[in-house]
């Protein structure tokens, strides 16, 4: 690690952890945990072939909670010298002297901590210089401008490489921590015809840079996605059947796990509260959650507070088979926590039969959608508007495109009309999915 930049190797932030809880105990906290990282990464944007930005972060941290009882206090720093170690551990312990007593706080239970963790080969550096950088993201570009006459204007091309390192521990005796890489190149162009501009964009994104999309690859896919945005038209209001664009039904999936987090369920901010072995979506859904793929985006042994993950389906057959608990929020249900203290893991949506082509057949007419503006959703009662772009299809074939439209349903009812979900699956999150086709949405126009 010591040639990939961090400031401190493994063992030495593990010591750092260990120090911190001990400093705690001698302050009197019946339990504490803490968490130090440090990441290092570079990035570099070019536009119109020239360099525009040379980027380097370095950043290191700990940030430590103690418990008196069912008394809490939190405090973090940026200093990682010993002095200021202890300083920020006493800083926590006099906040949670003036923090109210909650119930439902304190560490995860012991017996769930992880007593297995391997390796998930999740680290690979990526020893690009600035120099090999800029070559690549210029590469990018160009590809992406010599796609069409009408790509008049570029947003720019960008490499990405980033490092990071961590260790959590706790006062139950569990310590673990790793290394971790993540790499992307993107591009964004613009596209002029009769007085109508557009935009889009396309990016790659992985722990090993060798699993990257080519720089050429990236820039032709934006460039064609930007082309084909061109001369759009107008559509009346209807109901018709929507084709969500796999970029974009990873958000429809973000949607179903933020209703079935603890954070929702226990405020009673869910529009699928105790649906737990209910029938929430169509038999096509299926959500398998592994947190152990090797080179995975959200993989880990762990969560965020030791416990340990474990592969399970999340739905199946369209039935909600598991909430996305940590342990406060398992406690605030009368429930145990699933090991999400972080969030998801990797949820793995199963493909039906259909590339995006064959979607678009067994849609028919309808739309397609492969952009969506705002934040339109009311998570309390599942209505869903938003504003959109996308393509007008009929009899399966993309006819124009359409944009200055809004989209509106409601996502219990989305979630039940899934007719099919695409073989097209991207992995660019902790969410892999193909596109999703929805029976019927209002859209509306002028």
């Amino acid at each position: 690690m010591a040639k990939s930049g961090f400031s401190y190797s493994l063992d030495e932030i593990k010591q750092m952890s260990q120090d911190v809880l001990k400093v705690a105990k001698s302050l009197g906290a019946s339990a504490s945990e803490v968490d130090v990282s440090l990441s290092v990464g570079q990035n570099v944007s070019v536009r119109l072939g020239e360099t525009e930005t040379i980027e380097y972060n370095r950043d290191k941290g700990m940030s430590v909670t103690v418990y008196f009882g069912q008394q809490k206090g939190h405090a973090s720093t940026s200093d990682l010298n010993s002095q200021a170690l202890k300083d920020t551990v006493a800083a926590a312990c006099n906040i949670a002297k003036y923090t109210a007593k909650d119930d439902f706080c304190g560490l995860a239970d012991a017996d769930l901590m992880a007593n297995h963790v391997a390796d998930l080969n999740l680290y690979h550096p990526w020893s690009v210089t600035v120099e090999e950088a800029i070559e690549i993201a210029k590469t990018c570009e160009q590809a992406a401008m010599a796609v069409d006459t009408r790509i008049v204007n570029s947003e720019g091309a960008s490499i990405s490489s980033g490092e990071g390192c961590f260790v959590y521990s706790n006062s139950h005796g569990f310590t673990g921590g790793y290394a971790t890489s993540r790499h992307s190149i993107s591009c964004s162009v613009i596209a002029e015809a009769d007085g109508n501009m557009q935009r889009d964009y396309w990016y790659s994104t992985a722990r090993a840079a060798v699993d990257l999309d080519s720089a050429q690859a990236v820039g032709l896919k934006a460039g064609e996605r930007t082309v084909r945005r061109l001369n759009s038209k107008k559509i009346n209001t209807c109901q018709v059947p929507v084709l969500f664009e796999a970029p974009l039904a990873s958000g429809l999936i973000s949607s179903l796990v933020s209703a079935i987090s603890g954070g929702s369920l226990y405020r009673k901010s869910s529009f699928l509260l105790d649906s737990l072995g209910k029938q929430i979506a169509s038999p096509q859904l299926n959500i398998y959650e592994n947190p152990h793929v090797e080179k995975g985006l959200a993989s880990s042994y762990f969560d965020n507070e030791g416990v340990a993950t474990k592969p399970r389906q999340l739905v199946q057959d369209g039935v909600l088979q598991g909430y996305v608990l940590g342990s406060y929020s398992a406690r605030k249900l009368g429930m145990q926590t699933t090991g999400n203290a972080g969030g998801n893991h990797n949820l793995i949506v199963q493909s039906g039969e259909y590339d995006l082509a064959g979607l678009l057949k067994c849609m028919g007419t309808g739309l397609l959608v492969t952009e969506l503006l705002g934040h339109g959703m009311n998570m309390v009662t599942g209505d869903y508007s938003r504003g959109a772009a996308g393509f007008w299809v009929e009899n399966g074939v993309i006819v124009h495109a359409v944009e200055e439209i809004t989209i509106a349903s409601n996502m219990a009812d989305m979630l039940k009309n899934i007719v099919e979900i695409g073989s097209d699956v991207l992995v660019q999150g902790s969410k892999q999915v193909g596109s999703i086709l929805i029976e019927r949405m209002t859209v509306a126009s002028e």
